[in-house]
């Protein structure tokens, strides 16, 4: 095998390289993920009535409602707080996300891994 080759091919010391650094980032990725699991975002909506706690896999793990806020008469407010919650819980899950995943990969976009 010639100098700088790979498989016979120029450039094979770059191509080892490159291989090395996307096995690396796919560890790095892999505790990452690990790690944001264990990593929670907790919001609220209608001024702290409702709660909504969610981890890093976007698995809401706690919803707190204060009783004053239940209104049988206005039930359909109450599941308006709550979709808001939720909905800004995994917002913030997929920010924090974003900004681990981008420390890793440099702020390359990489669709679908994560």
């Amino acid at each position: 095998m010639g100098k700088g080759k790979f498989n016979g091919f120029p450039g094979g010391a770059n191509m080892n390289n490159m291989i090395k650094q996307a096995q690396k980032m796919q560890a790095d990725m892999l505790k990452a993920q690990t790690d944001l699991e264990e990593k929670t975002v907790e919001t609220s909506s209608g001024g702290g009535m409702v709660t909504v706690k969610a981890n890093g896999k976007k698995e809401i793990i706690e919803i707190n409602i204060k009783p004053e806020v239940v209104d049988p008469d206005d039930i359909e407010m109450l599941q308006d707080l709550v979709v808001a919650a939720v909905n800004d819980a995994l917002k913030q899950v997929d920010g924090m996300v974003q900004s681990e995943m981008g420390k890793i990969t440099g702020g390359l976009n990489l669709p679908g891994l994560f």
